[in-house]
């Protein structure tokens, strides 16, 4: 057990969390989507520690967080496809898992010894403010133990990943509460993972996008069939009932909703927090039922999580 620092987003909090970092420490910061868990992407101890401290599968590849498109190119290749979508969705909650660029220096744990890798330039201006501080690449999954609630709080981080990391870097709460949307750019065009960038934005501009990914040889985060999951059992598309924590969506009686106007944005930003109070309600072995998500917009990514975090569980 190490002691976890907890560092406000201010002069000397960023370049302590840059001292870490360049130590092949760890980091927990926030980003738009959800809170990242940052470690040099260029260290193999780094990311190793990072697969340590979640206990997250080594066959899981991890996300690069960069500061601007520049940067992004010293580790992938883009072609005049990947930087039309780059320029019309970055900085924001979009990843693009490209051809990995040779001799790119970063650690193969982040790739899982793929030849392709997941590149993202958040928009959030503290995790951009740290990238800079820092000067290099991050491998940031979220800052959870694997397969379990994401966070959006630096208070869920602690709760979480305390004693296992050397710092939390709090910037309040994420903006949107899903991870990134996921597009696969190293082949024909197909969309990974649904998160903070809608499926009919990535469509307006790409055309028809099938499902790609696979939970046995995952080639991007968050394709495991378990995951996102709280304690208790997890049933959807369900309506109230007494032996259950009920998450609403809409008007409607509920013990907690994600939104009561059905706003997608809001239930998006709500999701993960409120499946952590659900699970914190949920006594004698009661389960969590919610209501049913539109599935569209931010709704695919929503639906995406529930699905998961109700999925069986090995």
């Amino acid at each position: 057990m190490i002691e976890t620092e907890s560092l406000l987003p201010d002069h000397a909090g960023l370049a302590r969390a840059a001292e870490i970092l360049r130590a092949a420490g760890l980091v927990a910061f926030p980003t738009e989507t959800v809170y990242g868990l940052g470690g040099d992407a260029r260290s193999d101890l780094a990311v190793a520690r990072i697969f340590e401290a979640k206990a997250r599968p080594r066959f899981n590849p991890l996300i690069v967080h960069v500061p601007d498109l520049a940067a992004a190119e010293e580790f992938a290749l883009f072609d005049a496809q990947a930087r039309a979508v780059a320029a019309a969705f970055w900085p924001g909650p979009l990843t693009l898992v490209l051809p990995l660029r040779a001799g790119s220096g970063l650690s193969p744990y982040v790739t899982a010894e793929l030849d392709t890798v997941a590149i993202r330039l958040p928009a959030h201006p503290v995790a951009q403010a740290l990238l800079r501080a820092f000067g290099g690449p991050l491998a940031a999954p979220s800052a959870n133990p694997s397969g379990r609630i994401s966070p959006t709080r630096a208070q869920h981080v602690r709760d979480g990943l305390s004693g296992r990391i050397a710092a939390v870097l709090d910037g309040g709460a994420c903006a949107v509460g899903v991870e990134s949307t996921i597009l696969g750019l190293a082949g024909a065009p197909a969309l990974l993972r649904a998160g903070g960038v809608t499926r009919e934005d990535l469509e307006a501009l790409l055309g028809r996008l099938p499902i790609g990914g696979n939970a046995q040889s995952p080639t991007a985060p968050g394709q495991m069939a378990s995951h996102y999951a709280p304690n208790a059992a997890v049933r959807l598309n369900a309506a109230p009932d007494p032996a259950t924590v009920f998450i609403g969506f809409g008007a409607g009686a509920a013990d907690l909703n994600l939104s009561p106007r059905g706003d997608l944005v809001e239930a998006a930003a709500n999701l993960f927090h409120l499946l952590r109070e659900a699970d914190v309600l949920a006594q004698n072995g009661q389960s969590i039922a919610i209501a049913p998500i539109p599935e569209r917009g931010l709704g695919l990514a929503i639906n995406d999580r529930l699905r998961r975090a109700a999925a069986p569980r090995g």
